[in-house]
């Protein structure tokens, strides 16, 4: 009898933990949503402010180069400190900056103060993104590339409804209504501090979660090295092709179809909603059938509908750009989630890096394209851009490591 009720409490137990292990998920997934659906705001009102502040594209790039590279820089340094000091409440924290950069955009006097406003938007995600990537991967009950997915299509949620809420709040109510926006800062920083609550409890087990396939697959430093150079070409091909979209399709919609803002911002909305909707999709599919699968399907496939892009018309623009959301977003999960199982030890700093150098790439790109579009047009910069996932083609020498992963199990 005594050994009947033990099982039923050990049970209970296990069920309490995966149960609160899902929470965990859901709490840092929405808050997720809240930070990535702020930091989009930004792009989302580029038409505003270009027209407010008399700005032209070098400087609407400069916007997305300072917001994407304060996001980008500290993103290593928190992670690789965060793996030897964890500090749970630093999610809090980090949202308090983007609280402090949400209000000052709303009323900035110049130009000058709207790239100080978005700096302080981009450090909050720099401290965010590491931290909560270790929150999730603690959460994930070893199913690594779900619970990846699941913090993933909550930013990916948040970016796509940006855009949606500029064009129906923002566009309507004027910059000033930005500040609303930090209701939703202060709904996070209640909600991270009960996630930090959660993580600091959580401090007492095993630190560091070792990865069977790096160990069983015995890679030299070499094989190592080469790999990550690999995935972070990937992420450079991914995310400067993403610049093109997030900071321009708006322009590019505008200029060739002659939409309104607000009709462009709809189909930028699909195309975000696509992306979020591939991100859930990759995770999952790359725990079954592999992450190197999903890696080369979702970047390399992803090129005959990014040739096409520049040369068709409105209504298959908007169905190519979905399916190119959906193909490309498959794939961030994945490669994170592999460079986590190739450096065991070193989630923060590998999830820093990953994605540091993701926002790093968009704030490059954005720059880049936006001198690019300057001297020549918008649709040359989208026919240049076409080429970019050929890049995919690289994951060819990434190294297996699921297979025997799965003859283990």
């Amino acid at each position: 009898m005594a050994t009947g009720i033990n099982l039923k409490t050990a049970a209970g137990r296990e069920s309490q933990v995966e149960r609160t292990a899902f929470r965990i998920l859901a709490a840092i997934s929405f808050c997720h949503l809240l930070n990535d659906m702020m930091q989009s705001i930004i792009p989302a009102v580029y038409p505003l402010l270009k027209t407010s502040y008399h700005l032209d594209f070098g400087q609407i790039g400069l916007i997305t180069f300072t917001l994407q590279l304060t996001a980008s820089l500290l993103q290593p340094v928190v992670g690789t400190y965060t793996d030897r000091r964890p500090t749970p409440y630093s999610l809090a924290v980090g949202m308090g900056f983007t609280l402090t950069g949400l209000i000052l955009l709303s009323h900035a006097p110049s130009f000058g103060m709207i790239l100080l406003a978005v700096a302080l938007v981009g450090m909050g995600s720099s401290v965010f993104h590491p931290e909560s990537s270790r929150v999730a991967r603690m959460a994930s009950g070893g199913q690594h590339g779900l619970a990846q997915s699941l913090f993933q299509v909550g930013g990916n949620a948040g970016t796509a409804t940006g855009p949606l809420l500029a064009a129906f709040i923002v566009l309507p109510a004027g910059q000033g209504s930005i500040a609303w926006f930090s209701v939703a800062a202060l709904l996070a920083i209640v909600i991270l501090s009960r996630v930090g609550a959660w993580y600091k409890s959580n401090l007492k087990g095993p630190r560091k979660t070792r990865s069977r396939s790096g160990g069983e697959m015995q890679l030299s430093r070499r094989q190592i090295g080469v790999a990550i150079a690999v995935l972070l070409a990937l992420i450079f091909s991914k995310f400067f092709y993403l610049a093109s979209i997030n900071s321009y399709y708006l322009f590019y919609l505008i200029s060739k179809f002659h939409l309104s803002f607000r009709d462009a911002q709809i189909h930028l909305f699909l195309f975000l909603a696509a992306v979020a909707a591939g991100t859930i999709i990759g995770g999952p599919v790359g725990d079954r059938i592999g992450r190197k699968y999903v890696i080369w399907g979702s970047i390399a496939g992803v090129l005959p509908f990014t040739l096409l892009l520049p040369h068709a018309n409105l209504f298959w623009t908007g169905v190519l750009s979905v399916v190119i959301g959906l193909i490309l977003s498959s794939a961030f999960s994945a490669i994170l989630v592999y460079a986590q199982e190739l450096v065991p030890g070193r989630i923060g700093m590998i999830s820093g890096l990953f994605f540091g150098l993701a926002f790093g790439m968009g704030g490059l790109g954005a720059a880049l394209l936006g001198r690019l579009a300057d001297a020549t047009s918008i649709t040359f910069v989208y026919g240049l851009c076409a080429f970019l996932p050929a890049l995919g083609l690289l994951a060819v020498f990434l190294p297996n490591l699921e297979p025997p992963r799965r003859r283990a199990a």
